[in-house]
């Protein structure tokens, strides 16, 4: 997806609700401030953030952490946002739900109107309240899955999955999930580095990234191209193979020039930038989780010497896998 960087301001609300969780606000916040911070440093016509906390009135919200929260303006006056996070709840949210039925419009019109929704945890009852997850995947939190079956059956929940997507609407089931998903956003607006920057610093243990563990709408029907499909599947049980591309498009019987055709078409980067990726995250996994020597590490995916694998790595992250492993096994963010 191109980034948004032509755009002088981008549009972010967070909705307040009486017993929401005040984390499930204030994480995302500090997130998008770091990516904005960072980005801007490096190039000052990256887009501003306008952010604004709505609420179906100006009153004090209280959280379940007894901090108040104040609202910068009600639904009423609220701009037209790119992106409305609807936090999670502590407690049942279907009282709540029946309190603000403005919020619920609301959320409505705006997606109608363009806005992408990302809601966290239970606050994904407010989406589905609204009519727009009928008919499309959704998770919520673990603890409310049976309720929601109930309340929702139209919604097609996948409660295996900690984060869904649907064309413009995110559901987290997790306040990390919706962390990943915020670092998601960051870099479609201010790009990878910005988003690895922030993932460092909010996300010290590094979880998968966002596209391994999201279940996405239509995903199988956007790459219909099986044969492509069966190589990304060898690709990734094969990490250890020191088979060329050459070769591997000779294993499945296809010429070199309609296997770089073939997988650029289907997954939008080429087969080397695919291939290159998948190892990275691997060897990532393996410093953060395993004792194996960065040399055996190399061995695992493919690469005899240990001085190739730390410039792929060190080009992708801007650290060396021996820094990056410090990192992960370090809190850097308390």
């Amino acid at each position: 997806m191109p980034l948004k960087i032509a755009r002088k301001t981008v549009n972010v609300a967070l909705v307040l609700y009486d017993h929401m969780l005040a984390t499930s606000v204030s994480l995302p916040i500090e997130m998008l401030r770091a990516g904005e911070a960072f980005a801007r440093r490096e190039n000052r016509r990256s887009p501003k953030l306008n952010i604004e906390m709505v609420s179906e009135s100006l009153a004090p919200v209280r959280t379940r952490a007894l901090i108040k929260l104040y609202p910068d303006v009600d639904i009423e006056h609220a701009q037209s946002p790119d992106y409305i996070f609807i936090p999670s709840l502590w407690r049942n949210p279907r009282p709540l739900i029946k309190k603000h039925p403005k919020v619920v419009n609301w959320l409505n019109d705006m997606w109608q109107q363009g806005s992408t929704l990302i809601g966290g945890g239970t606050g994904v009852c407010f989406i589905a309240e609204s009519g727009l997850l009928d008919h499309h995947p959704a998770t919520t939190h673990w603890h409310y899955v049976e309720q929601f079956k109930r309340n929702y059956p139209k919604v097609e929940l996948k409660p295996d999955f900690f984060i869904t997507q649907s064309e413009r609407i995110y559901c987290a089931a997790s306040l990390n999930a919706l962390a990943d998903i915020t670092v998601h956003v960051i870099h479609q607006t201010y790009g990878e580095r910005a988003a690895q920057h922030v993932e460092r610093n909010f996300s010290h243990e590094i979880r998968k990234p966002y596209e391994e563990q999201r279940y996405l709408e239509g995903a199988v029907d956007r790459h219909p191209d099986e044969l492509i499909t069966q190589i990304q599947f060898w690709m990734r049980t094969n990490l250890s193979s020191t088979l060329s591309l050459s070769e591997i498009a000779l294993q499945f019987e296809i010429s070199d020039r309609t296997f770089s055709r073939r997988f650029k078409n289907a997954t939008g980067v080429s087969a080397s930038h695919y291939w290159q990726k998948v190892r990275v995250e691997t060897v990532k996994d393996l410093l953060s989780s395993s004792n194996l020597s960065i040399q055996e590490i190399a061995f695992q995916v493919g690469y005899q010497d240990q001085g190739q694998l730390t410039r792929l790595f060190k080009k992708q992250l801007t650290l060396t896998p021996r820094d990056y492993r410090a990192m992960v096994r370090k809190k850097l963010f308390m």
